[in-house]
């Protein structure tokens, strides 16, 4: 039995747990409602992976749908619309997931401000999950604004010495973007709602698919929703806030920014950009390639010169979304699905580096890596989990990531849209690179000789540190060697999306190809003609 509403449960659970926080006065108190309110959450999204039934259409609504349309006056056909299809569950169970995660991590991490850094983490949930649960772009909109103020804060309070000006540069970055799209939505409604909704604004997105938005208007329509999303990602070279942001931020806000929040980007490509600008799309599909490829190389070599072991962390991020990106826009049915499983490859596998590198530094206060080096002998179980996660995202056969990047790569290869070997085999360079820097960092941290006494006598992993990651170990090793179940989960949904972009892409090319239709020829004038009556004069 489904529990009622329980797409809009696991949305706005969290943003009822910050309120209960800001009543609480103890600090113990505050973290166990959160520990509580997002464990409570991950247990509710499960229900959303049970409920959700892949061979169930959602090619006119998605499953587990919650929908109120009389928030706004008539005229508007802008609606609450939630609910779940193949594209969104894996990445709202990811973000649950996540939650009590981050809350563990900054058990002891956060020692100051906890009723704010709580509450806002809390509200952060909200706004990530309700972005991956939007069926209605208005709604998407307003969460992911929601998004960046917690974000903001998270950096600009409890980050490093540098927090504000990574702060301001993460809101700078991401608000010029969604102003872009503000515009967009704007437009794209008015004109959907005057093509095929009556007349009526609308944002629904399902409608939003039934309008095939003109060519001579896609060009900068999909330019200004492609700018804020890849800004999000972020891509080449729109990347440089995301850096300062991690390094900044203290760990859980980096968890939290790697593991889903770059992914609202992603998601965004492909929810919006492709199936609503097909052609477009299709058009730079080789440009935004060759960008992704850039990036893949370019994040791969910056991580090897770091220093900081998370600079190098967040900049291996740059080149992991890279891959992402590149299976979009291959437009092939193995890249989409790979593109998807990446996204949650990534937040597992990134999100296990920064909580290691954060009990490193927990610990050394510290994170050069030239100031560790010897750990494996002090500090073996945190080095097992170490190890397992740097091969991870090193995308080693039977762990998590190299299932995406295969697919990315296999798809890439295939793809008659891209049609370019040459880029994938240079894609396929950034694996080996990958390799080469992540290794270098846990060669240089936990293996040659043990030389700095504190080093020596540095603690292993507590219980608490344990149980955190546990379940980011576990799920590596069931996605590299049973990816199937979700692989499953996606599928319907990217092949419908696949399915869409083709359909719209040839229907808007015929329109365009239509000689202008002539308006019939007026009838010849004709002079009144006035007829005398016969003269009867004799």
């Amino acid at each position: 039995m489904t529990i009622p509403y329980l797409t809009s449960l696991v949305i706005f659970l969290p943003a009822l747990g910050a309120l209960l926080t800001l009543f609480l006065r103890r600090a113990s108190a505050i973290r166990w409602t959160a520990l509580a309110t997002t464990t409570v959450t991950f247990v509710l999204s499960i229900g959303l992976f049970v409920g959700y039934d892949p061979s169930v259409s959602t090619a006119l609504a998605p499953q587990l749908a919650d929908v109120w349309a009389g928030w706004l006056p008539e005229g508007f056909d802008v609606k609450y619309f939630v609910g779940i299809d193949g594209l969104s569950l894996l990445l709202v169970m990811l973000t649950t997931l996540l939650g009590p995660v981050v809350v563990l991590s900054s058990w002891t991490y956060i020692g100051e401000k906890q009723k704010g850094y709580y509450s806002l983490l809390l509200l952060l949930q909200t706004g990530i999950t309700g972005v991956f649960a939007s069926f209605d772009l208005f709604l998407f909109y307003i969460f992911f604004e929601l998004t960046l103020i917690p974000m903001y804060f998270i950096i600009g309070i409890w980050g490093g010495t540098e927090r504000i000006y990574a702060a301001v540069k993460f809101v700078i970055y991401t608000l010029v973007g969604s102003l872009l799209m503000l515009v967009g939505i704007l437009y794209l409604g008015y004109a959907a709602g005057e093509a095929v909704n009556n007349g009526v604004f609308t944002t629904d997105w399902y409608t939003l698919l039934e309008y095939n938005v003109p060519l001579g208007t896609q060009g900068w329509l999909f330019a200004v929703f492609a700018f804020s999303f890849a800004i999000k990602v972020p891509l080449f070279p729109l990347h440089t806030w995301l850096p300062d942001a991690h390094v900044q931020a203290p760990t859980g806000g980096s968890v939290i920014l790697a593991g889903v929040l770059l992914k609202m980007g992603t998601y965004g490509l492909l929810r919006f950009c492709l199936p609503l600008f097909p052609n477009v799309a299709q058009s730079y599909a080789g440009l935004f390639a060759v960008i992704a490829v850039i990036g893949i190389i370019y994040g791969a070599l910056v991580a090897r010169v770091q220093a900081d072991a998370k600079s190098l962390v967040a900049y291996s991020s740059i080149s992991h979304l890279g891959f992402v990106v590149l299976g979009l826009f291959a437009f092939t049915a193995e890249a989409l699905q790979g593109a998807v499983i990446q996204m949650i490859n990534h937040g597992l596998s990134t999100g296990a580096l920064f909580l290691l590198v954060g009990m490193l530094y927990e610990r050394r206060h510290t994170r050069l890596m030239e100031d560790y080096g010897g750990l494996a002998t002090s500090v073996p179980v945190l080095t097992t989990f170490m190890v397992i996660s740097v091969l991870a995202s090193a995308g080693l056969p039977g762990l998590n990531g190299f299932v995406g990047e295969f697919l990315i790569l296999l798809g890439s290869f295939q793809s008659t849209v891209l049609n370019s070997p040459v880029l994938v085999a240079l894609a396929t360079s950034g694996v080996i690179l990958a390799a080469v820097y992540l290794l270098h960092m846990m060669y240089r941290t936990f293996f040659g000789e043990l030389t700095d006494e504190a080093n020596a006598q540095m603690a292993d992993m507590n219980a608490r540190e344990f149980g955190l990651m546990v379940p980011l170990i576990v799920l590596m090793f069931v996605l590299g060697f049973y990816p199937n179940p979700f692989l499953q989960q996606t599928a319907p949904t990217t092949e419908f999306l696949l399915e869409t972009v083709e359909e719209k892409r040839a229907a808007v090319q015929q329109q365009a190809d239509e000689p202008p239709t002539k308006a019939p020829p007026a009838p010849p004038e004709t002079e009144d003609v006035i007829i005398s009556p016969p003269d009867s004069t004799p």
